[in-house]
């Protein structure tokens, strides 16, 4: 069928996870449309809760299984997690309403309206995909198009979780609602498990970049699910820069040298998995005729004889924290799509910051950002921490024990300590985590590093649910009270710094995240774009055409979604150091 192996005998379920900002999208809607050329019927699926599977073909797609009119034989389906969870709730709530005092029910609408019932309605939808029903019953092939890694780690780990909680009788009406229709997703989650762990059934397939950190992270993933059971794993290393284009021009030549050194030093245990190589495109990924085109070598648009591309003159970094340090304290946030630089943006500000004399705690609440590879280093008035999940609800775990246990019986404490056992826990500790680093914020510099845009938009959704419970029980009190919610809200306070690349579906996603944040009251501060090659100087015929694609998306990001932004160039070395950081900021 093709010369890509992760596409050799394709089983029926494949599973396309990696750091975000990879390519998972391109690779997997390009492997769809690929197998439906072959008369085989396909369905695409998109498990991030910030999916852009819909603006790839350039059609509203949405909770419902669409049919992509421009591809026979492909439909496609988004998990919208807001949209699963009303219809969870319809299910929980709809038989009982009427019967029930209507006490009753409202409790356990609010016992249904956080993070939690969220992520277990995605979950409920993602297992019911993988199990013999006549929903699915009609595509040869189901391709899985998963958020970025942490989001996915967790996602993939749920069948069992749950499965195991169930098993020992520990689910109840705080997690999934009433236990009427427990056995029904107790054989439905084992089925999933199942059909994971079944090499004949499912493939997941690692998608990488040709960078040090980003093999790193895919080496662990790999290990991660691996110990779940999922043993059937390929690796694609996407955008590599191609040999040809890098005569005469010095950050070609860097980028392809760092490119060939990672894939060299990559891992014993990525080095063993069957492997496929996919080169940079000089356009942009977007668009059925885009996406024909991956899987193949593009002849470049320009000459040999073309001249060289002048940088563009830009606002640098290094001003936004002039102005973001004149408040002394406070919250900067940066948030955006996975691979587009958060963490190197974070760590650069927040190393700013301290070279400014100011005192400065780092953090981070993306389960795949590593602070200390980036830093590589310590600095006067630096604290540097990560919001661990596992940490996070083991505290919690203790807290809650040493408290509300501590008034219980035996058999009470027994029962408590079964739905800490839950995986709902894990949300309310990270939650509490987050709600920490916003007070610490009231008297020093707290910058972090959030997790990739679907996965911080839940724990926004958490903020909210909190925010609007409190406002609830003290509405009437004269009490004053101060949300964590309001804090994010407050501009003195809190600082949203949106990161993006000059591409089509970064700048796309900045956008749809802030008109999420707008509705929710918080207005972002700024935009970042990053490793931007129209801010470079470049010679190479690829970085030209990527570069003149660059322009129209800085100028829409300067005239219609900020007030201020800033442009951070692509260099020849990777920003890793306390040093680069500075320059980084400073170019």
């Amino acid at each position: 069928m093709t010369a890509l192996r992760f596409l050799e005998q394709p089983p029926r379920f494949l599973f396309f996870t990696g750091k975000g900002g990879v390519g998972k999208t391109s690779v997997a809607c390009a492997t769809a449309i690929m197998l439906t050329t072959v008369g085989r019927r396909v369905l695409l699926v998109s498990t991030d809760p910030a999916s852009n599977v819909g603006q790839v073909f350039g059609v509203p797609i949405g909770n419902q299984i669409t049919l992509i009119s421009a591809v026979p034989n492909l439909s496609a389906l988004e998990i919208d997690p807001q949209a699963a969870a009303q219809s969870y709730r319809d299910r929980i709530v709809g038989p009982i309403r009427g019967i029930l005092p209507e006490a009753v029910v409202k409790s356990i609408e609010e016992q249904l309206s956080g993070a939690c019932t969220t992520e277990i309605a995605a979950f409920d939808e993602f297992t019911s995909l993988l199990i013999d029903s006549p929903l699915t019953a009609d595509y040869e092939h189901i391709i899985f198009d998963t958020a970025p890694t942490g989001h996915t780690i967790r996602l993939l780990q749920l069948p069992g979780a749950w499965s195991h909680f169930l098993e020992e009788g520990k689910g109840d009406a705080s997690c999934l609602g009433p236990l009427a229709g427990l056995e029904k997703q107790r054989s439905q989650y084992k089925a999933a498990v199942d059909a994971l762990a079944n090499p004949l059934r499912s493939r997941l397939v690692l998608v990488a970049r040709a960078q040090q950190a980003t093999l790193r992270e895919v080496a662990r993933t790999h290990e991660e699910l691996a110990s779940i059971g999922l043993s059937q794993q390929y690796l694609v290393i996407n955008g590599i820069f191609p040999e040809e284009d890098v005569a005469h021009d010095r950050l070609a030549t860097a980028i392809f040298t760092r490119e060939q050194n990672a894939m060299a030093t990559m891992s014993k245990v990525l080095k063993s998995l069957p492997c496929d190589r996919i080169e940079l495109k000089p356009f942009n990924l977007v668009g059925l005729d885009a996406l024909r085109k991956l899987f193949t070598p593009v002849l470049s648009t320009h000459s040999a004889t073309d001249t060289s591309t002048s940088a563009i003159e830009t606002p640098s970094l290094s001003k936004l924290v002039d102005e973001i340090a004149k408040d002394q304290k406070g919250l900067v946030m940066l948030m955006g799509k996975g691979g587009v630089g958060k963490t190197t943006l974070a760590a650069t500000v927040a190393v700013e910051l301290a070279l400014r004399g100011l005192s400065v705690h780092l953090t981070t609440s993306d389960p795949a950002a590593h602070l200390s590879d980036t830093l590589q280093g310590a600095l006067a008035n630096l604290t540097v921490s990560r919001i661990d999940p596992q940490a996070e609800t083991e505290r919690y775990r203790e807290t809650i024990l040493a408290t509300k246990g501590a008034q219980l019986d035996a058999q009470g404490r027994a029962l408590l300590e079964e739905d800490l056992r839950s995986p709902c826990t894990e949300e309310i500790a990270v939650f509490q985590a987050f709600s920490r680093v916003i007070r610490e914020a009231g008297h020093k510099f707290v910058v972090m590093d959030t997790a990739p845009t679907g996965h911080t938009l839940l724990l926004l959704d958490a903020t909210g649910a909190y925010h609007r419970e409190v406002s609830r029980q003290m509405a009437g009190s004269e009490v004053h009270f101060l949300t964590p919610m309001m804090q994010l809200q407050d501009p003195k306070q809190t600082k949203v710094l949106l990161v993006t690349l000059a591409e089509t579906t970064p700048v796309l996603e900045a956008a749809n995240l802030q008109a999420d944040l707008r509705r929710a009251g918080i207005e972002p501060w700024a935009w970042v774009i990053n490793n931007s090659v129209a801010a470079a100087t470049v010679h190479s015929p690829l970085l030209r055409q990527r570069a003149e694609n660059e322009l129209q998306k800085i100028e829409a990001v300067a005239t219609v979604h900020s007030k201020r932004y800033a442009v951070v160039p692509l260099l020849e070395n990777e920003p890793i150091g306390l040093e680069r950081l500075h320059e980084l900021a400073n170019n």
